[in-house]
């Protein structure tokens, strides 16, 4: 992994800086495992629901097989790509029967190596296999919440969760979060961390390049007018003069809890993830 740093060119070039994972690939995607992506910006039933998204360089989604439920199976891996939908980068790998899918990477895979899925196998970094058959203290990523649904949780960039304990069928796992969750120990997970774990230390640099991410500009509620927003009005730089941040249609914002309180799945959690000091 190496940051590369541009040349002071200009001033759109002064602090920006990209980062270039090893081990990539120099080919073009899998064509039989591209698809469509239609944008939405931020819209939903053409009213807007996220703000500050639109525009951006089109792009083709990869079809990622979080499943894997080829059981048992033995891949090897053929290209380690960069996927412009999600932050970690992902393999082609390619079964014994010539299949070929995209999966996600994990930290330090590269071309040529195996890779197995199975009920129990090698304890390997990439391999995928049962929770109850992976030793407690293991970093695992790429895990399924329910069977046979996929993998749902721990899959971007550097993130990984730590098998705490496996009793009564079920598997405890601390979360990156910091949250402590059980999990059917017949669920699915990949052994080792998800790759591409600095991707997030660059500079921008300019404001088009945020653009081509679909990013649109914006503006900040205590800059505005207080018609358009409650933290809006004052003279000059003044605080939001409220007693917790509010959205520009008056709802908490900013550490205020969503989770609905009777949630089905609570009973799961042991812990719930401990607030970052700022």
């Amino acid at each position: 992994m190496a940051v590369k740093v541009y040349k002071k060119n200009n001033a759109g070039r002064r602090k920006m800086s990209i980062v270039k994972p090893e081990n990539l690939t120099d080919k073009k995607p899998e064509k039989s495992l591209l698809k469509p992506l239609k944008k939405k910006a931020g819209r939903s039933q053409g009213k807007i629901s996220v703000r500050h998204r639109g525009g951006g360089a089109k792009r083709k989604y990869r079809v990622i097989d979080f499943k894997m439920r080829k059981v048992p199976t033995e891949s090897r891996v053929e290209a380690i790509e960069k996927d412009p939908n999600r932050s970690a980068l992902i393999a082609l790998v390619v079964d014994n029967d010539g299949e070929k899918r995209y999966i996600l990477a994990t930290q330090g895979m590269k071309v040529g190596d195996k890779i197995t899925v199975a009920e129990k196998g090698e304890i390997s970094e990439g391999n995928r296999m049962m929770l109850k058959n992976i030793p407690v203290g293991t970093t695992v990523c790429n895990i399924e919440m329910v069977p046979g649904k996929g993998a749902q949780i721990v899959r971007s960039a550097g993130s990984s969760a730590l098998l705490q304990a496996i009793d009564n069928g079920m598997a405890q796992l601390k979360l990156p979060s910091t949250e402590i969750r059980l999990v059917r120990e017949d669920c699915y997970a990949t052994i080792g961390q998800v790759s591409n774990f600095e991707h997030n230390i660059y500079r921008i640099g300019k404001a088009g390049r945020k653009r081509h991410m679909g990013r649109r500009p914006a503006v900040r509620g205590s800059a505005m007018n207080p018609v358009d927003h409650p933290h809006g009005g004052g003279e000059g730089t003044q605080p939001i003069g409220l007693k917790y941040p509010k959205t520009p249609w008056g709802k908490p914002a900013l550490g205020v809890k969503t989770r609905k309180k009777k949630k089905a799945s609570n009973k799961f959690i042991i812990s719930r993830r401990k607030k970052k000091r700022r």
